[in-house]
């Protein structure tokens, strides 16, 4: 079965970086389309970024674009979420989800000073 489990997630001033991971297994990740989406307090989801199933396609929400870098390792079977110059406003719940809706737990990130 299908199984996504995101981690790096924390604690971390504004204009601090952080760099999230989602580990895949139980499907064939290297040819998913795969999104990250985050979901604040109180809010609902927001879509993130995307990357293609071959990682030369990527999208952003115009939030994240030019602070965020959506990338893979197909390999590893792992996605990642490069993060910098965070703001208070990025502070979520960050999941990865694949095309047909599975999505992990997600790891929560907050910047705070």
């Amino acid at each position: 079965q299908v199984q996504l489990v995101e981690s790096g997630g924390g604690l971390v001033q504004p204009g601090g970086s952080l760099r999230l991971s989602c580990a895949a297994s139980g499907f064939t990740f290297s040819t998913y389309y795969m999104s990250w989406v985050r979901q604040a307090p109180g809010k609902g989801p927001e879509w993130v970024s995307s990357i293609n199933h071959g990682g030369t396609n990527t999208r952003y929400a115009d939030s994240v674009k030019g602070r965020f870098t959506i990338s893979r390792d197909n390999a590893k079977n792992t996605l990642y979420l490069q993060m910098n110059n965070l703001k208070p406003e990025d502070t979520a719940l960050y999941y990865c989800a694949t095309a047909d809706g599975s999505r992990g737990q997600g790891t929560q990130v907050t910047v705070s000073s």
